[in-house]
C-alpha cells in the first residue's frame, strides 16, 4: 500500500510563489505516473500537471508557463513549483500517484490528503 504525504501549501499574494511536495512511501510497488490535481470551491477536481516515469510532462493550459512539475525517483517524490500565482489558482491541491505491484499489471491510483493553496489579490 502506498502512503502519500503532501506539504508546502499556504497563503501567498498574487504574483508570489509556492512549492508543493508529495512523498510516497511503502514497499513492493513501482511508481509510474505522478501528478497534481486541484479542486476549487464549487468546482470539479481538475488536472494541473502530470509527469511519467520517462519524464513525459503534461500541463493544463491555465498553468502553462507558470507551474513546473518535477520528480525525484530516488526519493519517490513529486514537486510542483508554482510561480506567478493568480487568485484563480486558489484551491486544494491533491497529489496523485499511479503504481503497480512489482511483478503484476495491477495498477492503482493513490491520492494525497490535499493541501490548501490560497492566493490573495
Amino acid at each position: 500500500q502506498v502512503q502519500l504525504v503532501e506539504s508546502g501549501g499556504g497563503l501567498v499574494q498574487a504574483g508570489g510563489s509556492l512549492r508543493l511536495s508529495c512523498a510516497a512511501s511503502g514497499s513492493g510497488f513501482r511508481i509510474n505516473r505522478m501528478g497534481w490535481y486541484r479542486q476549487a470551491p464549487g468546482k470539479q477536481r481538475e488536472l494541473v500537471a502530470y509527469i511519467t516515469r520517462t519524464d513525459v510532462i503534461n500541463y493544463a493550459d491555465s498553468v502553462k508557463g507558470r507551474l513546473t512539475i518535477s520528480r525525484d525517483n530516488a526519493k519517490n517524490t513529486v514537486y510542483l513549483q508554482m510561480n506567478s500565482l493568480k487568485p484563480e489558482d486558489t484551491a486544494v491541491y491533491y497529489c496523485n500517484v499511479n503504481t503497480n505491484s512489482i511483478g503484476t499489471l495491477r495498477f492503482i491510483d493513490s491520492w494525497g490528503q490535499g493541501t490548501q493553496v490560497t492566493v490573495s489579490s
